[in-house]
């Protein structure tokens, strides 16, 4: 019998308690530092009984997560301080999870005391909320008052829409729209705004540090969940599991969700059709193009702010503000843009431009929007110079004659529209977006090396500019 036991099966008592400082140092030398700060630092001595001692743990998951990885070598190491020891139990004690929310508010106050969750070391490091975009200063028309009302109400009821789903194209005012929310919740409310990819970066990263606990607490632990360009979340299906039960979660315990992405929920490529439902079930609106009298608005509420940050030293005549609200359709960010070059324009050469100075100022904005350059005309017209089927380019196959039309599509993809990565991805057979970068960094290479090459990219690039029948291919 060990001698460290005295009446234990009467009293259940032990007279030499274990030595749980020493266990700990054991489990950080034999798993390693990363495991044991991730995981087992957790862990606490709470009992010791005939032949089991007993352990606490702040949460199941952590509990469950141990026992299936861990637990044979904590038992092995335990059994070297106490050979009587058979088994180990788990108890969940809430007070840990308690102890890390009252250490992670205290931080948070600390940070000039705002309601912005932000994840601490090493975690998230993704923008503040930008104080400048505002409802006061977002402009509305025809194609946003929808979108505009929605977001303005989530700010003033809790969970009065929830989720919002506010989707359009590019450059038409959905982050400006979430931020603006953001700016008005944080006052009474524990704020998280975040982009789609940003929470897929972190989901990977937590996995990889054997960190997931600490990922899930911070986004479960917000009254309002701000997600940007959700669309990017697309194909994952671990961290697709995962934002469903943050998303749930969430809803249980009446935070409120607002998402954005580039189009409706039903037209969300490789989603779970359940994340789809969910997004759907609460209140879905739209930012449509915006009309000529709010791309009229924007220029004139634009150019008076450049004019008072240059004090009066920028000139746009009526005639080039009519003209570009006339002719930049595509997005309000390429609106602002056109003014800006515009603005440039004119202090570089102290002069007002006039229309024809204005149409090769913005010869690419205007060339874009006038001959609707879409990834499917890129890929016709590539297939047809190389002689090859769109189904061939399209394909898994990596044959050199395949191989080099696909990356010249791509390329022109990436230089011609204002397409991303993942989406430029998606239209080429849902490719990685590391093989869209390689694609065009190849292409690029070529060009310098090979001038047949680069005559040809020359030719195609003219040809869907342009349409130019005297370089018909």
């Amino acid at each position: 019998m060990n001698k460290s036991f005295k009446n234990k099966n009467l009293e259940n008592l032990n007279l030499e308690t274990l030595d749980w400082k020493a266990v700990q140092t054991q489990m950080k030398n034999k798993l390693g530092l990363e495991i044991y700060e991730s995981w087992l630092k957790k862990i606490n001595f709470l009992d010791e009984f005939n032949n089991y001692i007993l352990l606490t743990v702040p949460t199941r998951f952590i509990r469950d997560w141990i026992t299936s990885r861990y637990l044979d070598q904590i038992l092995q190491i335990v059994r070297n301080y106490k050979k009587d020891i058979v088994r180990i139990e788990f108890k969940i004690v809430d007070q840990e999870k308690i102890k890390n929310d009252e250490k992670t508010e205290k931080i948070e106050n600390l940070n000039n005391n705002e309601n912005v969750s932000f994840i601490k070391d090493s975690y998230l490091q993704y923008n503040r909320i930008d104080p400048n975009k505002r409802f006061e200063n977002f402009l509305i028309g025809s194609s946003n008052k929808l979108a505009y009302e929605a977001s303005l109400k989530v700010s003033e009821n809790i969970s009065h829409y929830n989720p919002l789903y506010i989707y359009g194209g590019v450059g038409m005012g959905k982050t400006h729209l979430l931020n603006s929310i953001g700016l008005e919740m944080k006052k009474n409310n524990k704020v998280m705004f975040i982009s789609a990819e940003r929470f897929m970066y972190q989901f990977v990263k937590s996995i990889k540090s054997n960190d997931m606990v600490k990922f899930k607490e911070y986004f479960r632990n917000t009254d309002i969940l701000l997600i940007d360009d959700i669309q990017f979340m697309n194909g994952k299906e671990a961290m697709q599991e995962e934002f469903f039960h943050t998303f749930n979660a969430l809803l249980d315990k009446g935070s409120q969700i607002v998402l954005s992405a580039d189009r409706a929920p039903n037209k969300l490529l490789r989603i779970q059709e359940r994340i789809k439902s969910r997004f759907s079930g609460g209140l879905v609106v739209d930012i449509q193009k915006p009309d000529y009298e709010l791309r009229k608005k924007i220029v004139e509420n634009k150019t008076d702010e450049l004019n008072k940050l240059y004090k009066d030293q920028v000139k746009i005549s009526k005639e080039i503000q009519d003209y570009i609200s006339l002719e930049i359709t595509t997005s309000i960010r390429e609106l602002v843009g056109s003014i800006n070059r515009i603005v440039s324009f004119s202090r570089i050469y102290n002069k007002i431009p006039n229309v024809a100075e204005t149409k090769v100022v913005l010869k690419d904005l205007l060339n874009l929007s006038e001959n609707k350059v879409t990834i499917d005309l890129i890929q016709t017209l590539v297939c047809k110079f190389f002689k090859i089927s769109k189904n061939e380019m399209l394909s898994s196959r990596r044959s050199r004659y395949l191989v080099r039309p696909r990356q010249t599509a791509i390329y022109l993809t990436k230089i011609l529209t204002s397409k991303s990565l993942p989406e430029i991805g998606r239209e080429f057979s849902n490719r990685d977006h590391t093989t869209i970068i390689h694609s065009v960094k190849t292409i690029e290479k070529l060009k310098e090396k090979d001038s047949e090459m680069d005559e040809n990219i020359k030719k195609l690039k003219n040809q869907i500019l342009y349409n130019n029948k005297d370089n018909e291919i």
